[in-house]
Order: structure tokens, then C-alpha cells, then sequence
């Protein structure tokens, strides 16, 4: 008796070879853009120019109100401080190392999500606002440490020096001052810090405080160029400065890019690696600098206030997260409400989120600085001014005169 079963084809044999082959490459390049995504995508963002030959965008010109995203009309009887804000990176990279001013892309985020989340907090007790725009250095500039990608932060950094001996102008001599970067912006506002108010007893005077949010503060910066001002020890604090980033435990990547892959300023303002500089740390629900744990019921409320015109008060979500500093980053607790928690893009972890975790936090915080410091300058215009340093005086001989 024969066997009668087919005998299998040679060619049957290659396309189901072919077929497992395919899918396999298929399952491979799927894993690997997975866990390569943040690569291929900085591949697409490199301008493929070096910055040395780059044709940099027209620099902002800050007497003109259109090199300001927001710009306070001048009052006699401004009571009110002043917030000087910068805003954070809004531009991934591509054709640019740094983005040009006018790129209607970046004014339309910085005015639909950037100002509403950011800088609105900071806009009680009748403040005025100035948020310079500035050829902000790219995504791509902060996703690598190339001797390209510092140059493209500094040359940004120039536009905010600019921007605030423009904005000084613009202010009264005694009119006290809130200054706030975020992101990318932290790092500007830490460099005038650095070159601006550590130089100057006056300005220092009039500074609330400075808020520099979701970027990396060294504190050895505090025994060399800022050894004038120091981290705010308390909610009541005046003329000293709070930073935090936030992450939560589980997220490595971001973790890793503040404490390890970011850079900062040094005391003679230049950009060096944090990696083993402690970072300053300020807990937003407690408002000290130390490690304690502070649970979700002292949360006064985020806000996911994309949208809003400034000066509109967003839907606070209370009791959100609990929060506590540990190693310079705050590590805060997976909010219960979807709209305060990170989204997933690309390059998520050099980002300022979409939202404000601590929105009404920072709100009620400012609010009580700038009061605090108004009752102080009010009791030191009652001081005597100071006397003018001693000058010795010689004793002159006497010289007698010859009688007539």
C-alpha cells in the first residue's frame, strides 16, 4: 500500500520561511522603535548643521512690544509687583537651533498653555506681567549635552539678559519683583540670578522671590555666585529662592535627565554637568527645603487650565498628590484626575508638563511673599538712610600771618 499524502513543495516551504521571517523582522523593528523612540525621534530633530555655520534667527528687539508674548502696560501707581517670566521650551528642533521669535507655532502653545498654567498663578496681589519671547533653544538642544546644544542654550540665555535690562526700564524703581522661569526658562532665570541680582543690593531688595520650576538648582551655587541670596526656608520667606522638579518614582527616565544628563550654571557662569552637585529642593506643599513627606491633604490644587485668558481663575483639583524631596528631586504621587498626569510624547522627560500640579499652591504662596515683603520695605523706608562712609580729615597747620 502506497502513501497518498502530498509531498510538500519546495516553493510552499520558502514563502512560509519568508512569511516567518517578514513578521519576526516585523516583531523586531517594533520592539526596537519602542525601546529606541527617543533616538530615532532625536535623529529627526538634529538640525544637521553645525551651530558654528548656523544662520541664527534675527535677534529680538525689546523695545518693540512684539518681542514680548506678554507686555504690562506702564502705571503710575503700580502697587503691584512685577513678574518677569520666561517661559519654557515649546520648540522640538528640526531646521533650528534656536526658534525664531515670530514662529506663530510656539506664540500659539506659549498663549493657550504655557501663560494659562505658568505664569497665572504668579499674577496675584495686582501684578504685572512680562514674558519675554526669546530664540529659545530647541528640544533636541536639551535631549543631548553637544558642544552644539550648550551653544544654543547660551545663545538664548543673551536674549533673557536683554529682555530684563529692557524689562528694568519698564519698571518703577520700587516696585518689587517676582521672578519665575520654568523648564528651560529655570535655567535663564538662575543665570540672572547669577549676573543680575547677586550683583546689585538694590534689585536684590526688591525681589520677592524666585521661582525656578521643573529644572535642575545646584546648591553649591549658594557658597559662591548666589552667596547674597539664599533657598527660601519657609512659606514666609522673602528675597530667596524656591526650585523643584517633579517626577514620580517610577519614572527613571526623567529622574535620570535631571540628576545625571542636566546641565547648569556654575558660579562663573558657565554650563557644567550636575551629575554629583546636591540640588535644591522645595517641597510646594510644605515650602521647606528638607525630605520630609507631605501627604495629599495639604495639596491646595492643580490645574489643567489650557484655554483660559489670563486673569480667569481655572477649576482647582485638590488633595491630588502627596509630595517629598528626596536626592534634589520632589517625588510626588500619581494624581487621581487624568488631566494632571504627564502625557506620553516624545521626549516627555525634558518637558514642563501641559498642566500645573501645583497651581494654587504656588498662588496662594506668591500672594503671601509679596505681602510679607511690601510690610518690610514699608517698615525699612522708615530707616535713616545709611551715613556715607567716614572720610578722614588731616589737621592742617597754623600758619601765623606777619602783622601789618
Amino acid at each position: 500500500m502506497t502513501d497518498a499524502s502530498p509531498t510538500p513543495q519546495p516553493r510552499r516551504w520558502f514563502f512560509t520561511i519568508l512569511l516567518y521571517g517578514l513578521g519576526g523582522f516585523l516583531v523586531l523593528a517594533a520592539v526596537a522603535s519602542v525601546i529606541l523612540r527617543d533616538q530615532i525621534y532625536q535623529s529627526f530633530l538634529d538640525p544637521g548643521i553645525p551651530f558654528q555655520t548656523y544662520q541664527r534667527p534675527a535677534e529680538p528687539d525689546y523695545r518693540l512690544a512684539d518681542s514680548w508674548a506678554v507686555l504690562s502696560e506702564p502705571r503710575e501707581d503700580s502697587a503691584g509687583p512685577a513678574v518677569f517670566f520666561i517661559h519654557p521650551t515649546t520648540h522640538d528642533g528640526g531646521a533650528h537651533w534656536n526658534a525664531p521669535i515670530e514662529r506663530p507655532q510656539e506664540a500659539e502653545e506659549i498663549a493657550r498653555i504655557v501663560l494659562p498654567n505658568w505664569a497665572a498663578p504668579f499674577l496675584a496681589s495686582d501684578a504685572d506681567l512680562y514674558a519675554p519671547r526669546y530664540r529659545q533653544a530647541s528640544l533636541y538642544s536639551f535631549m543631548n549635552n553637544r558642544e552644539d546644544s550648550v551653544s544654543a542654550r547660551v545663545l538664548a540665555y543673551g536674549d533673557i539678559e536683554a529682555a530684563f535690562d529692557d524689562f528694568l526700564t519698564r519698571t518703577g524703581p520700587d516696585q518689587s519683583i517676582i521672578l519665575v522661569g520654568v523648564d528651560q526658562g529655570a535655567l535663564h532665570g538662575l543665570g540672572l540670578l547669577l549676573t543680575r541680582f547677586s550683583q546689585d543690593d538694590v534689585l536684590r531688595a526688591r525681589l520677592v522671590a524666585a521661582y525656578l520650576l521643573e529644572a535642575p538648582v545646584p546648591l553649591d551655587l549658594f557658597e559662591t555666585g548666589l552667596s547674597n541670596l539664599a533657598p527660601c526656608a519657609n512659606a514666609d520667606d522673602v528675597r530667596c529662592v524656591v526650585s523643584y522638579a517633579a517626577a514620580q518614582p517610577e519614572e527613571r527616565q526623567r529622574i535620570f535627565a535631571l540628576t545625571e544628563r542636566s546641565m547648569s550654571w556654575t558660579g562663573t557662569s558657565t554650563l557644567r554637568f550636575v551629575t554629583e552637585r546636591a540640588l535644591l529642593c522645595t517641597n510646594p506643599l510644605t515650602w521647606t527645603p528638607n525630605e520630609d513627606y507631605a501627604p495629599e491633604s495639604q495639596h491646595r490644587g492643580g490645574a489643567a487650565a489650557e484655554g483660559l485668558e489670563l486673569g480667569e481663575t481655572p477649576s482647582a483639583m485638590a488633595n491630588q498628590t502627596g509630595a517629598q524631596c528626596q536626592n534634589g528631586v520632589l517625588m510626588v504621587d500619581q494624581p487621581r484626575a487624568n488631566a494632571l498626569r504627564r502625557a506620553g510624547r516624545l521626549g516627555e522627560d525634558r518637558r514642563a508638563p501641559d498642566f500645573n500640579l501645583f497651581y494654587m499652591d504656588l498662588a496662594h504662596n506668591v500672594a503671601n511673599r509679596t505681602a510679607i515683603l511690601a510690610e518690610i520695605r514699608a517698615e525699612e523706608a522708615r530707616w535713616a538712610p545709611p551715613l556715607d562712609d567716614m572720610v578722614e580729615v588731616e589737621v592742617a597747620p597754623l600758619i601765623p600771618v606777619d602783622e601789618p
